[in-house]
């Protein structure tokens, strides 16, 4: 009686326990938790059934399966450089960064087999074109115009695979290696040109400066001996007035002026140039006058 009994306790705890797991296992497959940021594509008997939103989500087990979770964040991409023909026929390397988001789960799982190949693939073929039409140097300072070109090429392209395109950035464009070389000799030259444009300039500045400030020099020397020779003459003719008006009040006779003129006689002979003096008739009367008032009888016997 034993071995029976025990032989159904055994059955009876072995039926439970795979009760148990079978239970746990329809639990674990019908409760899904979805991260922030993702979305779940579920699929019921192999079609789509519906997309799984952040949280918690109950499924039908073994009939609903859920697919990878998609990444519904903004995504940047870089690209290996690409090698892009000008048209000036010149081969230049592009590196290339994308930022896209996924905005429908379902169409970038269903309408494209693999949308990050997608995008690098019609990434490369629009840059080749819009690039294409331009020659080296308007590749090299058109960027803001190629990154929105590509922008709008990709954007309406990847709409339909639920892909919305931010912005497409070129990280670097090198052009070959002799092309590098001519371009920093130009460069060079360049940089070289407005170096002597702006000495010739600075030099030029500096002469009309200086020969502007001659000009003012000269033109104030010529006015302070203007007003200098003013001066002297009012001054002239101030210490004139003042000495005729002396003489004038002191009345002076015939001796006295010849006397004056005799201390002039010195003043007219300085100076190397004086080769010529002009004598007044008026001193001849006056050294007459001299002459008669020392000769002249003094005392007592000249009477």
């Amino acid at each position: 009686m034993n071995d029976p009994l025990t032989f159904g306790l055994v059955l009876t705890w072995i039926v439970v326990i795979i009760v148990v797991i079978f239970v746990f296992t329809i639990i674990a497959r019908s409760i899904r938790i979805i991260p922030q940021a993702y979305a779940g594509i579920v699929e019921r008997l192999g079609r789509y059934h519906k997309t799984l939103n952040p949280g918690l989500n109950i499924l039908v087990p073994f009939i609903d399966r859920l697919r990878p979770l998609v990444d519904m964040r903004e995504q940047v991409v870089s690209f290996p450089p690409q090698p892009v023909i000008t048209e000036d026929n010149l081969v230049v390397s592009i590196d290339t960064v994308v930022f896209f988001q996924v905005n429908d789960a379902r169409a970038a799982t269903y309408e494209i087999a693999n949308y990050l190949g997608a995008v690098e693939q019609l990434t490369t073929t629009t840059l080749r074109n819009v690039v294409g039409g331009l020659n080296l140097e308007e590749a090299l300072t058109s960027r803001d115009n190629i990154n929105g070109q590509l922008r709008v090429v990709l954007d309406e392209s990847t709409g339909k695979w639920g892909i919305r395109v931010g912005r497409v950035e070129l990280k670097a464009i090198d052009p070959p290696v002799s092309i590098q070389d001519s371009m920093e000799k130009q460069m060079r030259a360049e940089r070289d040109r407005r170096a002597q444009i702006l000495t010739a300039e600075g030099t030029k500045q500096a002469a009309i400066l200086q020969a502007e400030g001659s000009r003012q020099a000269s033109i104030l020397e010529a006015e302070g001996d203007a007003k200098a020779q003013v001066l002297r003459a009012q001054g002239e003719a101030e210490a004139i007035q003042t000495v005729f008006a002396a003489i004038h009040q002191g009345d002076p006779d015939s001796k006295l002026l010849a006397y004056q003129y005799l201390q002039t006689l010195p003043k007219l002979a300085e100076g190397d140039a004086n080769k010529l003096w002009i004598i007044p008739s008026e001193l001849t009367e006056a050294l007459k006058g001299i002459g008669e008032g020392f000769f002249a009888p003094r005392g007592p016997a000249a009477k």
